[in-house]
């Protein structure tokens, strides 16, 4: 079976600009500020289409429904939706400061979980993100910072550069400074609990809805030491978790990317230069977020000298 390449969905958000055509080259809807490209979900409310080949036009919830055992392997449910939700992110301004329900409250509070890491494809000088609370702030503190729009304060605001790497596990407070391009992995979810929203309105005009009290009982109040996995040069494994793990592969022209077939599905997304796949002769530009099924062999090699891919493994 050959790669899966999908066709994006593309999201307002009043955060967001005109980056991921500037920066990316991808064709954007007039008039609208873009702030996420959904490159690769299966949700009820949005699905991924495929974008060309045999099957052209499926959903990829179609697609696992007709093909469920060459793309994910033998055992997999086919009414299970694919585990992983891959988007672009442009955050022209500031995200709001927010966090995702922890597994065990997830059900209770209406929501479903969702753990993901952040790659910072391009970030403009003095760009940061604010991740974990400083060490020692209670419940009763940041409530009270909240009340007095002082919470920024109580949140660890960590300094990016291209390249470098956050994990943000359910629980973790968080937001996304404004100049930051961003490849989001993530499990498939979308619940967010918008705690603090630095006085903002939406692309209505009227203020984003809160989810204090859903945040204040989602927050891990341990988390006072956010660790940044700062961009090497090499192979690096960025995320080794029980939702996902995702690796860093640096490939040049002595150093093609293997992957055999039968082994597990994969995602495969270009963050540096371009590829080709050496048996169909497919182009696969930077931006690209695409399906390796389990039924599949592939050798993918830079088009140029160099090319840096992120391997998304491990969640089927």
């Amino acid at each position: 079976m050959d790669f899966i390449r999908l066709e994006p969905i593309y999201q307002e958000r009043v955060w967001g600009g005109r980056g991921l055509e500037n920066r990316l080259g991808r064709k954007l809807p007039p008039n609208s500020v873009i702030g996420e490209s959904w490159d690769v979900v299966d949700r009820p409310e949005a699905q991924s289409k495929v974008a060309e080949g045999e099957h052209a036009g499926l959903t990829l919830r179609a697609l696992l429904e007709r093909q469920c055992e060459a793309v994910m392997g033998p055992g997999y449910d086919k009414s299970r939706p694919f585990p992983i939700l891959v988007k672009w992110l442009d955050c022209r301004e500031r995200l709001s400061l927010q966090v995702h329900p922890p597994a065990k409250l997830a059900s209770a509070l209406g929501g479903e979980p969702k753990t993901e890491n952040w790659y910072i494809a391009e970030s403009d000088p003095g760009s940061g993100l604010l991740v974990g609370l400083k060490e020692g702030v209670t419940r009763q503190q940041f409530k009270a910072a909240l009340k007095d729009n002082s919470a920024e304060a109580l949140v660890n605001r960590i300094l990016v550069r291209p390249g470098d790497s956050m994990f943000v596990y359910s629980g973790r407070i968080h937001a996304i400074d404004a100049g930051n391009l961003i490849l989001e992995i993530q499990q498939n979810s979308d619940t967010t609990y918008r705690v603090y929203d630095w006085g903002r309105v939406g692309l209505d005009g009227k203020p984003r809805q809160l989810h204090v009290e859903e945040s204040l009982r989602s927050i891990d109040w341990s988390d006072s030491a956010p660790q940044l996995i700062r961009r090497e040069d090499g192979e690096q494994t960025l995320v080794e978790s029980d939702v996902f793990r995702l690796r860093k592969i640096p490939l040049d022209l002595s150093h093609p990317l293997e992957i055999k077939r039968g082994e597990q599905p994969r995602i495969l997304s270009v963050v540096e230069g371009a590829l080709v796949e050496k048996t169909s002769g497919r182009e696969v530009r930077r931006s690209s977020n695409i399906l390796l099924p389990y039924d599949g062999a592939f050798t993918f090699q830079p088009m140029d000298v160099m090319a840096t891919v992120l391997l998304t493994e491990d969640f089927a």
